[in-house]
């Protein structure tokens, strides 16, 4: 019969002033927490979370360690289905929910972005995108008693409507190329079955093109589906999609079809990644408004928003025409940030005498929303992995969480002074801020919203930017002339790292393998290897360079530089 307590012995262990003896508790409450009794693995997870806390960095080490271990994981992180046809109805992907017993017991599922749709039944996470706009960046997140993870979903209707051929396979086959981490996958191109009526006279599963990506290890089957009438999809998603080449067969079967030969082709024949370079190039620059300030860009890499401090106005620019329109605000915007479906831009706003603090809301094409007031000065503002708002306000040492809509104040969390940025690691249900005037950069714990711990960096941190695969923070010490790396899990810092002069903003590049920093007082971009902190490159930029973004996409980053009304565009992918 099971107890929700823990075994006696380890409660002394977790108790004693023993090093070693706290160590042998970790060990023994991981293998709890990976077990069959759901109490016990409960209770066995809250005891680690303490652990994390131990003076023995050995020991908290040890427990952040046997956390992420026993944690729900979704496996892939990430479902891009890449350039669709216009008309498609809808695509669907699996996931594999992984972990412990603990991981899926009375989890619960949530979607941000139209047209997104999952299920969840046992370890299969089943997500289904039906096109309602031209392009996607949103996320399915998974809860459980062992956490959340969380899969960004994204994907392009093409605009101009034409016939699959297979060149147009093979580009949406590249596009899903890395929904797998655990080996390369094999990619099975098949050509369109002919269409038949079930006896019935129902139109059995007819596709345009059916592309099937079997991934490696991890036994996920990706599928495009077309339908000429009515039901033929519904029933292409009511059966779970073939993860092994049998399972193909025997679905193709099914139609009472012949399995039709089948083209492989291999990963290298298909790749075409954009990878970022050790050194960009500078290859264009954007005349703004006046003093640009924040920058982002939107999910689908055409459209930058520029926060233009000499003035009450945020630009607009077209990334590919390079034209840049004027949207007039109510005070004057600081930083901008993006929802994750791209349908709403957020502006921080304050005047020099901290009158007029709030945050504009707008449309995708620059029009007023609304606008919300915040605490006095709020800074750089983001969104997080559930679409919510997070405004850092400077002068009060808090951030206030809003609404998806920014519309509600949820809950507002103090923070060591003074915080200026915010970013997230789903992976490890942590937030971080960049505190200036206490050289520190704050944890928070985005499942219960508290302050964790204060990890000291180098003075006066200005920026920071989570890799793309949560593991990594990167800082900026404004008066250092200095960055850091922390890692999201064990919380350690390292560095620093030599930048040029003033270093005020920081990115990395969409593919994680190099990070930039914003120097303003040297105008310069440093490159620096993204998982080392090793310089790799300084490029120069125009004068007083004040924030960088890098485009969703991995092909471009866009610099606001201050003193010159400009942006320079860098080609830092290829």
């Amino acid at each position: 019969m099971s107890d929700l307590g823990l075994p006696t012995h380890v409660l002394t262990e977790i108790d004693s002033p023993i090093r070693e003896a706290r160590l042998t508790a970790v060990d023994e409450l991981a293998r709890i927490a990976a077990g069959a009794d759901l109490g016990m693995a409960s209770a066995a997870r809250r005891a680690l979370e303490g652990l994390t806390q131990d003076d023995s960095r050995s020991v908290s080490a040890a427990a952040a360690t046997a956390l992420e271990r026993t944690a729900i994981r979704l496996r892939p992180d990430r479902v891009d289905f890449g350039q669709i046809a216009p008309g498609t109805p809808r695509v669907v992907a699996d996931v594999l929910v992984d972990g412990p017993p603990l991981a899926t017991a009375t989890a619960t599922v949530t979607v941000s972005g139209p047209g997104l749709r999952a299920m969840l039944a046992g370890q299969q996470l089943r997500i289904l995108w039906q096109p309602r706009s031209e392009w996607l960046d949103g996320s399915v997140t998974v809860r459980g008693p062992a956490g959340w993870g969380e899969v960004r979903v994204t994907g392009q209707v093409l605009m101009a409507a034409a016939p699959m051929t297979r060149t147009g396979v093979e580009a949406q086959m590249r596009a899903v190329d890395g929904l797998s981490t655990y080996g390369p996958p094999r990619v099975t191109v098949l050509p369109p079955p002919r269409e038949r009526r079930s006896p019935a006279g129902a139109v059995a599963l007819v596709a345009g093109l059916t592309a099937l990506v079997l991934l490696g290890g991890v036994g996920v089957a990706w599928a495009l589906v077309s339908d000429r009438e009515g039901g033929g999809a519904q029933n292409a998603i009511a059966q779970p999609p073939p993860t092994s080449a049998p399972a193909l067969e025997a679905a193709t079967a099914a139609t009472g079809d012949a399995p039709a030969p089948a083209t492989t082709i291999t990963r290298e024949a298909l790749a075409n990644r954009i990878s970022s370079v050790a050194k960009p190039a500078v290859i264009g620059t954007i005349k703004v408004g006046n003093e640009p300030e924040g920058i982002a860009v939107s999910p689908d890499s055409k459209t930058v928003y520029v926060a233009n401090q000499g003035e009450k106005a945020l630009s607009v620019v077209d990334a590919a025409s390079r034209k840049a329109t004027s949207m007039k605000l109510r005070n004057t915007p600081r930083f901008v940030a993006v929802s994750r479906d791209g349908r709403l831009v957020f502006a921080s706003m304050y005047e020099n005498d901290l009158s007029g603090s709030g945050v504009a809301v707008l449309d995708a094409a620059g029009e007023i929303h609304h606008y919300l007031d915040t605490g006095k000065q709020p800074y750089a503002l983001a969104v997080g992995p559930t679409g919510k708002l997070w405004v850092p306000i400077h002068s009060s040492g808090r951030v206030e969480i809003y609404s998806s809509t920014g519309g509600v104040e949820e809950k507002r969390i103090n923070l060591p002074r003074n915080p200026h940025a915010v970013g997230f690691s789903s992976d490890q249900q942590r937030a971080f801020t960049a505190n200036h005037e206490s050289n520190a950069v704050a944890v928070v714990d985005t499942k219960s919203d508290k302050f964790l711990k204060a990890i000291p960096v180098s003075k006066a941190p200005h920026s920071l930017a989570v890799s793309p695969d949560g593991r990594r923070v990167l800082v900026a010490g404004y008066e250092a002339n200095a960055a850091n790396l922390i890692d999201t899990v064990t919380l350690k810092e390292t560095g620093p790292f030599k930048v040029g002069r003033q270093p005020q903003s920081v990115a990395f590049a969409a593919d994680g393998e190099h990070a930039y920093v914003v120097n303003e007082g040297d105008d310069t971009i440093s490159v620096l290897n993204g998982r080392t902190g090793q310089l790799t490159a300084t490029v120069k930029v125009g004068h007083s360079p004040r924030t960088v973004a890098v485009s969703p996409d991995g092909r471009l980053a866009f610099v606001s530089n201050g003193a010159d009304d400009t942006i320079s565009v860098l080609r830092v992918g290829e």
